[in-house]
């Protein structure tokens, strides 16, 4: 568990066997069922975090079943679970998204009407995951389970590979910009 907090153990994790993550999903599962009350609903958080830095959860077994319960807990209006073993700027919390200006430009919708233009996201929100203090991937969710992840440049370079669906959903909405001319116009 000393390995949580640095930066390396995502990458690590997701290169180990999905029997070693099994097995850290068990014993994480076995310490929480000790400590929490039979009543209680939360996710681990530690998995939750080292999940959603991840360079793709979804190609994670043990990872698919947390993640889609803190979605779905978001979605409940539930807050995001602790860790309280991540160590100093290793963290994961949530924000809601505020189209124009908290919401990827690909997934920002403009609607018109009679008097006025509003703006509206594709995502109820993102998890955003910091390690030793700068973003490292922010997961954007929809209240029907839909989720993308975008990774910051240094992410990138660590992780050498990726789900790349928010990169490529940037690339497709920036080639269907209109080009914008610089040639001043004569008269």
């Amino acid at each position: 568990m000393r390995d949580i907090p640095t930066l390396v153990a995502p990458a690590t994790i997701a290169k180990r066997s999905p029997r070693a993550l099994q097995r850290l999903a068990i014993g994480l599962a076995f310490v929480a069922a000790a400590v929490v009350s039979p009543r209680s609903w939360a996710v681990d958080g530690c998995l939750a975090l080292l999940c959603f830095a991840a360079p793709n959860w979804r190609g994670i077994q043990q990872c698919v079943p947390p993640v889609v319960q803190v979605l779905r807990d978001l979605a409940r209006g539930r807050p995001f679970p602790r860790c309280d073993m991540a160590g100093a700027g290793n963290s994961a919390q949530l924000d809601w998204a505020a189209a124009p200006t908290f919401c990827p430009p690909q997934y920002t919708r403009a609607v018109e009407t009679e008097s006025t233009t509003f703006h509206t996201c594709d995502y109820a929100g993102a998890v955003s995951v910091s390690i030793n203090g700068e973003l490292f991937s922010r997961t954007w969710w929809n209240m029907g389970g839909d989720a993308v992840t975008e990774f910051s440049s240094a992410a990138k370079a660590q992780l050498r590979s990726w789900d790349t669906r928010f990169d490529d959903d940037y690339a497709r909405w920036l080639s269907q910009q209109p080009v914008v001319s610089e040639t001043p116009q004569v008269p």
